[in-house]
């Protein structure tokens, strides 16, 4: 008040809706039309998951450990691009935090939601607008065996926030009345996506190719368990959040000829 001087009858109006809405458990970032993700504000409302800080987590991960590829070619081959696929994108904050974060990078971020795609297109549209790295959208099932198939074995760097959550677990109101049913649960244990996003990622990494893949916190020795049965990773490792609780897994693709050519352990 101080700064913006007494509010009028509207205004006071406008935030007396935004109090009840807020306490009807609308969350707030649809509230206010956007939601902070590392050093990005993305528009997100009705049909998209909102991002969550321990994502962060993750696009962080991927973005060092893209810009630690992008060095070693740059030093090797004398170019630095690297590829990097974002599955389950959503509003597109894991692939446009790592287009913002390492320049040069080919991003490609695959969604299936026709509403969350109309979200991860604006948000893609206005980083164009204001000249950063461009991503590429693909309406895409991460199901699909055939999914960026023109991509296999050239992927450097792939991410996934998939969802995750067990059918029938409680959630926040937030979640159960706002968040896209589509883009939290998974099936009777949770898994039902994540299963056949590792075998895309497997087929997509180069060999020495990364993943990363969120999960939920029961799920800390299940995804590892996953990624060392498909026998085409190593250096498999699973990972914390802000609560201290299991949250993402990571491993990479064998760099073995033979393991790649084989899928053998």
């Amino acid at each position: 008040l101080a700064v913006a001087g007494p509010l009028t009858e509207r205004h006071l109006a406008r935030l007396a809706d935004l109090v009840s809405r807020r306490a009807a458990h609308e969350p707030l970032q649809h509230l206010l039309g956007s939601a902070a993700f590392r050093y990005l504000e993305l528009a997100v409302g009705p049909g998209v998951f909102v991002p969550r800080p321990e994502t962060e987590l993750l696009a962080g991960w991927g973005i060092e450990a893209a810009r630690r590829m992008a060095g070693d070619a740059a030093a090797t081959s004398g170019a630095g691009a690297v590829t990097v696929v974002d599955l389950c994108s959503g509003s597109g904050a894991i692939a446009l935090a790592v287009a913002e974060e390492v320049p040069g990078a080919r991003v490609v971020a695959v969604e299936r939601s026709t509403a969350a795609l109309e979200w991860l297109r604006r948000n893609a549209a206005e980083r164009a607008r204001l000249g950063g790295n461009p991503i590429e959208v693909v309406p895409g099932d991460v199901t699909d065996p055939t999914l960026l198939a023109e991509l296999a074995n050239r992927v450097d760097v792939l991410l996934c926030n998939p969802p995750y959550v067990p059918a029938g677990t409680p959630v926040p109101p937030e979640v159960a009345e706002y968040d896209p049913a589509e883009a939290v649960f998974a099936g009777p244990d949770g898994l039902a996506v994540i299963r056949p996003v590792l075998n895309r990622a497997a087929e997509l990494l180069r060999p020495g190719g990364v993943c990363g893949i969120e999960h939920d916190d029961t799920h800390g020795e299940a995804v590892p368990a996953l990624l060392r049965a498909d026998g085409r990773f190593d250096e498999i490792t699973d990972h914390r959040d802000l609560l201290d609780r299991p949250r993402f897994a990571t491993a990479r693709r064998h760099a073995g000829t033979a393991a790649w050519q084989t899928g053998s352990p």
